[in-house]
């Protein structure tokens, strides 16, 4: 074995002692690459009684939020309130729609453990109540697995494998169209 020593004598154990982990990665497993066609909503119809709307509407949500549109214009395009489109993306796995960020979050957390008063983790969370109550609902339902999964899935699916192969780009096979940035 090989050990490598820097010029100064010091080896790789010396530089890393006394470093810790202080934050947890989320372990995704292996990258899925769904080529099936199996539609969204399809795929939704098992979690529809857990999900916020319809299947149809959160494959809506979630086809026009992964493109990039704001949460405010899906949930126009799916028919449904903002509150409710953040609701279902978040049941989805999605991320990124919840209105507080992290410190804010533990202040819902304090409220629900009742540590708090509402009154003042509103006041503590900016003071507007339905960031709030959207916040308390992420606190409260965890995303569903299999639909996260669907949705995971789909996303990863939504274009096609190698899609630039064979152009006459020198750089195709390494490099996709604008459009499948998410």
């Amino acid at each position: 074995m090989t050990r490598w020593v820097a010029s100064d004598g010091m080896t790789l154990s010396d530089i890393a002692a006394g470093l810790e982990v202080t934050t947890v990665q989320r372990d995704r497993g292996v990258v899925v690459a769904d080529d099936t066609e199996t539609p969204l909503v399809d795929r939704l119809r098992a979690h529809e009684n857990a999900l916020p709307c319809t299947a149809a509407a959160t494959a809506t949500l979630v086809d026009a939020y992964t493109a990039g549109r704001s949460v405010a214009d899906t949930a126009e395009e799916a028919g449904v309130t903002p509150m409710t489109a953040a609701k279902a993306l978040h049941r989805c796995g999605v991320d990124g729609v919840c209105p507080l960020a992290p410190t804010r979050r533990g202040v819902v957390r304090d409220w629900l453990d009742g540590r708090i008063s509402r009154r003042e983790a509103v006041a503590l969370t900016g003071g507007d109540g339905a960031d709030f109550a959207l916040a308390a609902y992420m606190e409260t339902h965890d995303p569903i697995p299999a639909a996260a999964n669907a949705v995971e899935a789909a996303v990863a699916g939504s274009s096609p494998l190698g899609g630039a192969l064979g152009s006459t780009d020198p750089l195709g096979d390494a490099v996709g169209s604008p459009d499948d940035l998410r």
